[in-house]
């Protein structure tokens, strides 16, 4: 039996150390270490059976989240970047859930690496029933005037256009009862200037995949999206001021950044049977910020 605690309590609250990073940063960096879920999450069977391709699982959400389905018994495939050492720590704990990992390295800006990741994924679980799309980038400026061209394009290409050509390459792959999960953001309802080009992809998300929900299900595929507030990721002290890490999530009701662990739970009853009727729904996960 879970133990019952005040959430407002359970995690490390601000002030948060001001660990500079270079982007993409890394797990091992981290002060306070983000929990994953590797101890604390248990799970139940619930997507035993299930191939999922992950992209983004080297850290963050993304290691939560193939955490939480080698749990619950899922094969995984993960992609990432660059960042090898995060990457062979997040397949080392698949298999130490008993479940097949594999990570992937390369840049889904790219629809070629796009296509080969699901086709790998295929070619080394035996099928794609889960498709989690969750890598992203982004960059803090003091007024959207100082984004530079190439940045703002990047931005675009790993989180909007990578999601167009993976779901392009899954959709036509994936069986009846499949399951598409897109990570947006509280970003694309409360959108930051300083983080404008990141929040008005996230919007973008939303918009897809609630018009992607409406054709793939003729398919028997369901697509949700899951929108996260703060989250204590690498992504944070890698790309944001100093002074918003030491503040990172003291505006949300519990005073406090989620910890990735927080946000599995709602990507594995996504995937799940169990969200049979749940398709084209965006879920909140903002420690009380409103969405919508």
């Amino acid at each position: 039996m879970t133990t019952m605690q005040d959430p407002r309590h359970q995690y490390p609250a601000p002030p948060y150390p001001q660990d500079d990073q270079n982007h993409p940063g890394t797990e091992a960096k981290m002060t306070p270490k983000a929990d994953h879920g590797e101890t604390s999450y248990k799970g139940s069977g619930r997507l035993a059976g299930r191939k999922a391709l992950i992209t983004g699982g080297d850290s963050g959400i993304g290691r939560a989240v193939a955490i939480a389905f080698a749990k619950e018994g899922a094969d995984v495939v993960i992609s990432y970047l660059s960042e090898d050492k995060d990457a062979q720590e997040t397949i080392r704990l698949v298999q130490e859930a008993g479940q097949k990992g594999i990570a992937i390295a390369g840049d889904i800006q790219e629809e070629a690496h796009c296509k080969q990741l699901v086709k790998q994924t295929i070619d080394e679980l035996g099928g794609l029933d889960i498709l989690v799309i969750n890598a992203a980038f982004q960059m803090a400026h003091d007024s959207f005037l100082d984004i530079p061209n190439d940045e703002f394009e990047r931005t675009y290409r790993t989180n909007v256009f990578a999601m167009f050509y993976l779901c392009k390459a899954a959709v036509p792959v994936m069986p009846e009862g499949g399951s598409i999960i897109n990570t947006a953001s509280i970003q694309a309802y409360m959108p930051e200037p300083s983080i404008l080009a990141y929040a008005s992809t996230k919007a973008a998300i939303v918009n897809f995949s609630k018009g992607l929900a409406k054709e793939v299900i003729d398919k028997g595929i369901r697509v949700n999206v899951v929108a996260p507030g703060p989250v204590w990721t690498p992504l944070i002290p890698s790309t944001m001021p100093d002074d918003k890490v030491k503040t990172f999530g003291e505006d949300s009701y519990l005073g406090r950044a989620a910890q990735p662990v927080e946000l599995s739970p709602i990507y594995v009853l996504l995937a799940s049977q169990e969200a049979s009727y749940i398709t084209g729904m965006v879920y909140g996960a903002t420690g009380g910020r409103p969405i919508g």
